[in-house]
């Protein structure tokens, strides 16, 4: 009789997911190389004619094909710190519990249109100032919500580093972290201790 082993279940799942994995990169490989192939085959006015339709079906295409045909940096920077602001401080009523997880798709959204870095490095920063000025507001906040913004201001730091552009922003970084200085869960130590191993 043949033993089988308490994690062969376990190895055979593990197993089965790296193949699906596999597949499925194949497949994202394949498929753009298929839309490539068709895409070359039609004629100018089928392609306007699917631009078009693409434009119409989703937001995130609209905004990426408006902002590719009169890129406005500045103007998509304050439509995504308002956004980012009205997570913390809404226009009406009182946001009990910000949502990080809308505040970063708003990066990762804004970054998607390729700006300078200096834009990019300017809203992640904003998302921190926001987070700190909410709990300067209305005091100490649950431990997750500053374990939450140190990992998003480490890697504000670190985008900051990679781009050169830590001589552009330390004295509004400074501020950040001055403005903490009294915070519970060890916040303020936590993000003097980040921004040290970028100086």
């Amino acid at each position: 009789m043949i033993k089988k082993s308490r994690h062969g279940k376990r190895k055979d799942c593990l197993v089965i997911s790296r193949n699906v994995n596999t597949q499925s990169t194949e497949n994202q490989f394949m498929s753009k190389a298929k839309l490539k192939k068709r895409l070359l085959s039609l004629t100018k006015e089928q392609i306007t004619d699917i631009v078009l339709e693409l434009y119409n079906a989703r937001k995130e295409a609209k905004d990426y094909l408006e902002f590719y045909l009169a890129p406005d940096c500045n103007a998509e920077l304050e439509k995504s710190k308002k956004a980012i602001r009205n997570e913390f401080f809404p226009t009406r009523g009182f946001s009990e519990k910000p949502s990080f997880a809308k505040c970063r798709k708003v990066i990762s959204d804004f970054q998607k249109l390729k700006p300078e870095p200096t834009f990019v490095a300017d809203l992640m920063l904003f998302y921190i100032e926001q987070g700190c000025e909410y709990t300067l507001e209305f005091g100490d906040m649950w431990e997750q919500f500053y374990t939450t913004l140190e990992g998003n201001f480490d890697k504000a730091m670190r985008f900051i580093f990679l781009n050169g552009l830590l001589a552009s922003y330390y004295e509004r970084i400074e501020k950040l972290i001055d403005s903490v200085s009294d915070c519970g869960w060890g916040f303020y130590d936590t993000l003097q201790d980040i921004y040290s191993e970028y100086r």
